[in-house]
């Protein structure tokens, strides 16, 4: 088993007949993007610009806790969408223990096998990784100049912003812990907060237990709502022309209905339905207009995750069981604030000030910790790295009008503050999400990494030389 280091090598040097796809970012969505492009039959090479010291890990498969498991089947995580059991396979051949196309693995599993992908080609000379962060990108003479924090710069004909989730930045106060860090128990059995019940939470609530906490957890959000589990049964075959595109999201959803019916008498269940929808997810979300757009975030979002972003039967399972014997607590409330403790354990407890549901006024918890797991933060603007600052100031990019994403083309393109698509910008995976809404998980992302792969080896092409 073979990682990808990043190192201090020096970037590459111009030679004849060779071009440069600069990916900033060396993630999930960098690691697919130049892994597919790698496999076209051009004479591109890569650069790819990270700041960690491996290749695939970034902040989804950099966890060492073995019971954060992958939320996806096997089956579904190969990173070549033509070679579906391509990760399968990986595992075979360097993952002791028993798999097959069913099984959930260990997060951290998965990072080693995107860290192994781009092997092969740093031998040959057309892969090039960079330990660094990028400050700045811009056009420059038919191409794209990058400036890294060490002082360097790169030249390129293209650039791929494959930046990943933007996640909040430290508590500043140091009352709250972040939901990526690692949260030891807190001592004399104390009671944890976790604020948000989504993916994130069921993480902290897995590491909690594992490493022994004994006091309860609460875990706490709006509507109170959980992700469902993986269950048996295939996707529900939805022919095209039914999907009622551009309808409104009150229709949207009596469809949705509909196709849970159908697949009910079919023998299925819900989870057919939802896994039937998702081809059509992102052209569903295009012919949206702004306002049902809007209308889908504040009414329905929440609950169509939870159901389409399940996670495995073992991991609800473990949740069930901490729930029954009352080690976890779930209870719709928003969080307000942390305010440091006061007294003699002033030390070790934090007050979290929360406004339950239906509560004529907030309540008062005194907690061993405070984990917030509200999840990633979807408005580049706010937490924005200094690249994603730099590219919004000088107009290279824009803010979609919701928030959630830069504006980019139907290929990617980066679109700039005047609204044109750039020709040598692009951007994959989560900060793509205002054109294409679902670029989170890792089967949606190798199918934009494989696209954009194509559409580049295309344009290049067509360059005479």
């Amino acid at each position: 088993m073979s990682h990808t280091p990043v190192t201090r090598a020096e970037p590459f040097a111009r030679e004849e007949g060779w071009r440069d796809v600069l990916v900033i970012g060396g993630g999930a969505s960098g690691v697919l993007f130049a892994a597919n492009l790698l496999r076209q039959n051009t004479d591109l090479r890569v650069t790819v610009v990270e700041g960690r010291h491996l290749l695939g890990c970034g902040i989804a498969y950099s966890t060492s806790d073995p019971d954060h498991l992958l939320n996806t089947r096997v089956h579904n995580m190969s990173a070549f969408p033509d070679e579906p059991d391509h990760f399968l396979h990986w595992l075979e051949n360097n993952a002791p223990g028993r798999h097959d196309s069913e099984s959930f693995v260990g997060r951290a599993t998965y990072g080693s096998y995107l860290s192994c992908l781009l092997a092969p080609w740093t031998a040959s000379g057309r892969l090039v990784c960079i330990k660094a962060d990028c400050l700045g990108i811009s056009e420059r003479g038919g191409g794209v100049k990058a400036e890294l924090d060490d002082g360097r710069q790169l030249k390129g004909a293209y650039a791929v912003l494959a930046t990943g989730h933007v996640v909040p930045r430290d508590d500043p106060s140091g009352l709250i812990s972040g939901a990526w860090s690692v949260n030891t128990p807190p001592g004399d059995g104390a009671q944890v907060l976790i604020i948000g019940t989504g993916l994130s939470m069921v993480d902290q609530v897995l590491s909690l237990e594992r490493a022994g906490h004994q006091g309860q957890i609460i875990a706490i959000s709006r509507r109170g709502l959980l992700p469902r589990s993986h269950g048996p049964g295939a996707a529900l075959k939805i022919p095209a022309e039914t999907v009622p595109l551009g309808a409104p999201v009150s229709r949207l959803l009596a469809w949705l209905r509909g196709l849970v019916a159908d697949a009910e008498a079919e023998g299925g269940t819900w989870r057919s339905a939802v896994d039937g929808i998702r081809p059509y997810v992102s052209l569903i979300w295009q012919n949206m207009d702004l306002d049902q757009r809007r209308r889908f975030l504040r009414h329905g979002a929440t609950w169509w995750e939870v159901h389409r972003h399940r996670i495995p039967p073992a991991s609800a399972a473990r949740l069930e069981a901490a729930m029954q014997a009352g080690r976890l607590k779930i209870e719709r409330a928003a969080f307000i604030r942390a305010e440091p403790a006061s007294g003699d354990s002033a030390d070790e407890v934090v007050t979290a000030v929360i406004q339950p549901r239906g509560a004529a006024g907030p309540a008062r918890l005194e907690v061993g910790r405070i984990i917030d797991c509200r999840g990633i933060r979807n408005d580049p603007e706010k937490n924005a790295s200094p690249l994603m600052a730099g590219l919004l100031a000088n107009g290279a990019a824009r803010v979609d009008p919701l928030r959630i994403g830069f504006e980019v083309s139907p290929e990617a393109r980066l679109i700039g503050r005047g609204g044109a698509a750039s020709d040598r910008l692009f951007a994959l995976g989560p900060v793509s999400r205002a054109m294409f809404w679902e670029i989170t998980a890792i089967p949606d992302i190798r199918v934009q990494a494989g696209q954009m792969a194509r559409y580049i080896a295309a344009k290049e092409s067509t360059v005479t030389r």
